[in-house]
């Protein structure tokens, strides 16, 4: 099995406690909010929020990746870090046994954050995926997906 790893840095004009709680507290009600022509609904099918809980977000329909299942791992509200696994989905299912994320938002000087991202994807057997199309696409999804939520709290000061 190979392992590929990545980093990551998105800056977000929101205060690092406030991104933390939209990110990984809020998830389910938020994202499905902020981003109802990407993400159709967000929901625990196991556990209570804290390590080994386990989330399915089910994207809207018309896209490459129609629902991901994820397994929380870590989240400490003190240090605002948070990891988990992608455990399923609906792409790579042959290529890639899991990808797990670890986060840690960080602030700025200015009074917004920085997300620290590391991906480490678990490759099955003797499978191959492009590490370019993972950084570019994922990453770029990522980016917007940090700037949907900027844009709320922009929007939503008090929100």
């Amino acid at each position: 099995m190979g392992v590929i790893t990545l980093e990551n840095e998105f800056a977000v004009a929101v205060a690092p406690a406030k991104l933390f709680k939209a990110y990984c507290l809020e998830i389910d009600t938020l994202l499905p909010k902020i981003l109802p022509e990407h993400i159709k609904s967000s929901e625990i099918i196991e556990g209570n929020g804290g390590p080994g809980t386990i989330r399915k977000i089910t994207f809207a329909e018309g896209k490459d990746l129609s629902y991901a299942e994820q397994k929380i791992e870590a989240i400490d509200e003190e240090n605002l870090t948070y990891s988990f696994s992608l455990i399923e989905a609906n792409v790579w299912k042959d290529a890639v046994e899991k990808v797990t994320y670890e986060h840690k938002f960080v602030p700025t000087p200015e009074g917004g954050s920085i997300c620290k991202r590391t991906s480490t994807y678990y490759i099955k057997g003797d499978s191959e995926i492009n590490k370019d199309q993972i950084k570019d696409v994922y990453g770029k999804k990522t980016a917007g997906l940090f700037k949907a939520v900027e844009a709320y709290f922009l929007a939503n000061p008090d929100a």
